[in-house]
């Protein structure tokens, strides 16, 4: 075979080869916006209202492209409530600045009919609840749809869900952590999502 025609052989089988390699991660890999729709399919644009009574779209304006920790909680709940939600407040002063900005902390009403916009205004006061954290309530069938998406709501507010989740909206990357763990220990999940890339 003459030198010319291996080098045009080799040429082309590079050729190919950069072809596929640059194929086969983009055929393999869900496009950004199918894992956003995904998304907003499974979390749906239930309609709550935030401490301030206004209304918020559990995906679009609340989960959409951030990192998140979600706990649920009853503002009149007197037992594990009141634990996750003092570990929280230890998490909002080690995430500093970063709180709002990078990462949000959510907390969803367990009790909706109770928690109305300014009883939970008043519990975040009470929290010391800095802007980055968000309470939630709304109608109690808007509530419960969004509870779903989170392990259920459990009609007993002393007894429900210790489970925090962590997720990075946009990577898909989600975690659970017992909401009784250290502030150190929730931490370093809540930067290990951070940091995920897709």
């Amino acid at each position: 075979m003459s030198s010319i025609k291996k080098v045009i052989r080799r040429k082309l089988t590079i050729s190919l080869f950069c072809c596929l390699v640059v194929a086969i991660p983009a055929a393999a890999a869900p496009s950004a916006s199918a894992m956003q729709s995904a998304a907003q399919e499974y979390f749906s644009d239930v309609v709550l209202n935030n401490q301030h009574g206004e209304e918020v779209r559990l995906y679009s304006d609340v989960l959409k492209g951030n990192v998140v920790v979600i706990n649920i909680f009853s503002a009149t709940c007197n037992d594990i409530c009141v634990v996750i939600n003092r570990k929280l407040a230890g998490l909002q002063e080690r995430l500093g600045d970063r709180l709002g900005r990078e990462v949000f902390l959510i907390s969803i009403t367990s009790d909706p009919i109770i928690d109305t916009p300014a009883r939970l205004k008043a519990h975040a006061a009470k929290l010391n609840a800095r802007p980055g954290w968000i309470f939630l309530t709304g109608q109690k069938e808007n509530v419960d749809i969004a509870l779903s998406k989170f392990g259920g709501n459990d009609d007993d507010k002393e007894t429900h869900s210790k489970v925090v989740f962590i997720g990075n909206e946009a990577t898909g990357l989600w975690k659970k952590v017992n909401g009784l763990a250290e502030t150190e220990d929730m931490i370093k999940v809540v930067e290990s999502v951070l940091n995920d890339v897709l």
